[in-house]
């Protein structure tokens, strides 16, 4: 299997439908503290996006009690991010507004019921998190620096957990056709944003 099959393999694992272009390694390593920067945010938000689950559906005891530890992760992860830039000189930039991220919240279908709204999260969640794991193990395989890629290789590993995690707590709370039918939907969304968004070296999305 070559490396363009091993790339094809691994979105299909994750149920993506496009491949990160290659180049973006390339343009992510150009400037460390940027990636890095928005890599740091990132990890904050998701820790953010589970605490706010837990929130608003805190009588769903299976929810809280799986996505509490990973709040817990998810900061980890953002002080690792933390550890890295500081150990390497680097600033931690301001907070960027987050196309991918964004485009994804467009697609959320409004309204329904408040299980529907949930299954539409955790959704959103998954994806997140499945895009993440390509392009983390994107950096482990292709960065110039060794020690960074041990370093993503455990983000992959770690974000691959998550991504399942997310999309069982929907078959968990949600009729597993609608789970399939709005998954297939949200892939198909995402490989066309995909297609339109920037390339920039600068967005871990």
């Amino acid at each position: 299997m070559d490396q363009q099959e091993k790339e094809l393999y691994t979105v299909r694992m994750l149920g993506l439908q496009l491949p990160t272009d290659p180049r973006w390694v390339n343009l992510a390593e150009m400037d460390l503290e940027e990636i890095l920067t928005d890599h740091a945010y990132c990890e904050q938000k998701a820790a953010t996006s589970c605490i706010s689950l837990i929130q608003q559906y805190p009588e769903r005891t299976a929810l809280v009690k799986e996505l509490a530890p990973i709040v817990t992760e998810e900061w980890g992860h953002f002080r690792m991010v933390l550890n890295e830039l500081e150990k390497r000189e680097l600033q931690l930039g301001q907070q960027r507004k987050d196309e991918y991220v964004n485009a994804l919240l467009k697609f959320q279908k409004k309204g329904g019921s408040r299980e529907d709204r949930l299954l539409e999260k955790l959704l959103v969640c998954a994806l997140i998190e499945a895009r993440s794991c390509e392009r983390f193990r994107l950096l482990s395989l292709h960065i110039s620096d060794d020690y960074l890629k041990e370093f993503y290789h455990k983000f992959m590993v770690s974000e691959a957990g998550h991504y399942r995690l997310f999309i069982d707590l929907a078959k968990l709370y949600s009729d597993e056709e609608k789970v399939k039918e709005r998954w297939q939907a949200y892939l198909t969304y995402e490989a066309e944003l995909m297609k339109d968004l920037e390339l920039r070296g600068d967005r871990m999305h």
